[in-house]
């Protein structure tokens, strides 16, 4: 239908009697752009040549960085090149409803499939002409690039002003550690109030930072370091913190870990950490190198010396250094002997062999390691495979929705590395947690949810896994004030109000709009 040279008039084109789809794609950045907005504009448009819209796809509240989670613009693909379509020119607001590829010449990509099966592609904000030149195709390169950048730019933006804030000094997520309590600040950099896990900031303008917190608490933090310093292990610092009554800052029983955290974590020498890991632009979680790290030195009051601090991680250093595979292969024989069996959670909590994700890094997972020992588990393998890849497909979730979400609010969320919370706007607070499927004797299938209480997220998003555990089944959507004050058990069917929480997609949580003024958080 598109010819080279002399564009067709506005009643030539009428005289075609053309039928047009319209593609509508919700933005949150401008009110302007929501899909009733968007809809008004392009049916004036398509009023204007002639066009009869016969078909109308909305992805409303969907990422724009790829097309993997728009099921309306698959839709739209999928019905052009297998011919269920009776139309033949599709419409759209402009080029960034089209989409905001990360790689602009995705955009150019989808619109080839649909001209292929001589269905035109064509923004409303410029005038239709169905010419076919060089110039036009070039303008729309350069528009697809532009619409690219803009999500760079957006993230960077928001990037350099999350940095400035951890500059100054200020907290960005994150509870505050044993030993540590978060304040909050007004707009003047007066105290306001000390935060109590769970309770979160609610202006803008406000910020936190760490102080330390009863000196009961802090005194016990310098045992600790001094404890591991004379050469007790942390094993044996946790064992005698629980003996005596202690408890961690979310009300836990000690573990090696958490006392390794306590001995490795900068904020107790008042450093301020940002930036280990990250996840801009649909891209995975990842630990960033430490020459990325954003740091501010001194930001909070210290409640350890740095002589105490660097004299333990020269310690830990130290016996980190490299093993070779047959060291690390008598280790675990020799901790097989002396428990009689293995998992992940005794080899990260025995004294002395280093922790289990660096067997499953060295070996590519535990069940290789096992094997290279003659070990075989009282459990079959199905059960740890299983296990195995609900850990992976729990990051994957959670990758997933912080792209999508980022990808909707404008700018890149905050996972604290320690919770694996998801913060949004530092007001709302997001877990998801993962239930297998479990199968009674009599056949029925069971599921259990286990909620973060000690964090005391928002939401929880319980994602439940088919009969084989292979895919994901369904989703349940749990705010805090309705559950997650203990553990709840889900049938196929289940009573009263609990299913109304459930959902297929998480479409559901992703529809939370969330409106940033950048230059707030710069």
């Amino acid at each position: 239908m598109r010819r080279l040279g002399k564009a067709y008039t506005i009643d030539e084109i009428k005289a075609l009697n053309l039928k047009g789809a319209l593609y509508i794609r919700m933005s949150t950045d401008l009110q302007v752009e929501s899909p009733e907005n968007q809809n008004r504009q392009m049916l004036a448009y398509a009023e204007t040549y002639g066009i009869e819209i016969v078909k109308i796809y909305v992805d409303r509240g969907v990422s724009g960085l790829t097309a993997d989670k728009r099921e309306q613009f698959q839709a739209l693909i999928d019905d052009v090149e297998r011919g269920r379509n009776d139309f033949g020119i599709v419409l759209y607001l402009d080029e960034t409803r089209w989409g905001r590829f990360v790689d602009s010449r995705e955009a150019d990509y989808y619109r080839m499939r649909l001209e292929r099966k001589n269905v035109i592609c064509q923004t409303c904000d410029k005038p239709l002409t169905l010419t076919n030149n060089i110039a036009d195709r070039i303008m729309t390169i350069l528009k697809d690039e532009s619409a690219s950048d803009y999500s760079r730019q957006l993230s960077q933006k928001v990037f350099i002003g999350q940095c400035n804030l951890i500059h100054k000094g200020y907290r960005q997520g994150g509870h505050a550690g044993f030993g540590l309590r978060r304040m909050l600040l007004d707009e003047s950099g007066n105290h306001k109030q000390e935060l109590n896990i769970g309770q979160r900031k609610s202006l803008l303008t406000e910020r936190v930072i760490l102080i330390p917190g009863p000196p009961s608490e802090v005194a016990k933090v310098l045992w600790i370091y001094d404890q591991f310093i004379t050469g007790f292990s942390e094993s044996e610092i946790a064992t005698r913190l629980n003996s005596e009554g202690w408890k961690t800052d979310l009300g836990r029983l000690w573990t090696r870990s958490t006392v390794h955290e306590v001995l490795t974590n900068e904020k107790y020498i008042g450093n301020n950490l940002f930036n280990r890991s990250s996840a801009k632009l649909k891209t995975k979680l990842k630990p960033n190198p430490e020459n990325e790290w954003i740091r501010k030195n001194g930001a909070f009051i210290p409640i350890i010396d740095s002589e105490r601090f660097y004299k333990v991680q020269e310690i830990i250093k130290n016996r980190q250094r490299k093993i070779s595979n047959d060291e690390l292969l008598d280790y675990l024989q020799k901790l097989k002997e002396q428990k009689g069996r293995l998992s992940a959670m005794i080899i990260d909590e025995a004294e002395g062999i280093p922790p289990s994700s660096l067997y499953s890094r060295r070996f590519g997972g535990l069940l290789r390691a096992y094997q290279l020992i003659g070990y075989i588990p009282a459990h079959d393998y199905r059960y740890i495979e299983i296990n195995r890849r609900l850990r992976l497909l729990h990051n994957d979730i959670t990758n997933d929705t912080i792209s999508r979400l980022e990808s909707i609010c404008g700018q890149p969320f905050i996972v604290d590395p320690e919770t694996h919370l998801l913060e949004i706007n530092h007001n709302l607070y997001i877990s998801i947690v993962i239930s297998r499927c479990f199968r009674t004797s009599s056949g029925r299938s069971r599921w259990k949810i286990r909620f973060d209480t000690g964090l005391s997220p928002d939401i929880t998003v319980a994602v439940r896994m088919n009969l084989d555990n292979q895919e994901i089944y369904d989703y349940y959507i749990l705010p805090f004030l309705e559950f997650g004050k203990e553990n709840l058990k889900l049938y196929e069917e289940n009573q009263g109000l609990l299913d109304s929480f459930r959902f297929d997609s998480l479409d559901q949580i992703l529809r939370m709009s969330i409106n940033i003024n950048l230059d707030e958080v710069a």
